[in-house]
């Protein structure tokens, strides 16, 4: 909130990686309604699982955390995080704020692509 409040004209945020509950989103979406505001966008990128296995083995070789290196660590992972960060897309559907876009390419064709739904909503 502190942010929010520091900030009162800016045109927007990007909360990048939350909420990551249905809580969290409910409760988020409740402080943004006090402050006259919402979530514009619930931007999801689409990425196959041997991609981020495939990222995240090939972070594992200089990011020194142990659970970048196993991959059947990264798979329990990967399976956890969708188990838990479902229920935010499904929640953000029912009011047609989801965009999927597609997480795999160059880093400047998935930049691209989340800018262009970024402006399209910006006020």
């Amino acid at each position: 909130s502190s942010a929010l409040d520091a900030n009162p004209h800016v045109s927007g945020f990007l909360f990048d990686g939350f909420p990551r509950t249905k809580a969290q989103a409910e409760a988020l979406d409740k402080l943004l309604q006090l402050k006259n505001t919402g979530i514009g966008v619930f931007l999801a990128l689409q990425v196959t699982e041997e991609e981020l296995v495939k990222r995240l083995l090939n972070r594992g070789l200089s990011s020194g955390r142990s659970d970048d290196v196993d991959v059947n660590v990264i798979r329990a992972r990967i399976t956890e995080y969708n188990a838990k960060t479902s229920s935010v897309a499904d929640y953000y559907h029912q009011f047609n704020k989801v965009v999927e876009i597609k997480g795999e390419g160059t880093v400047d064709e998935i930049f691209s692509a989340l800018c262009t739904q970024i402006e399209e909503r910006k006020n």
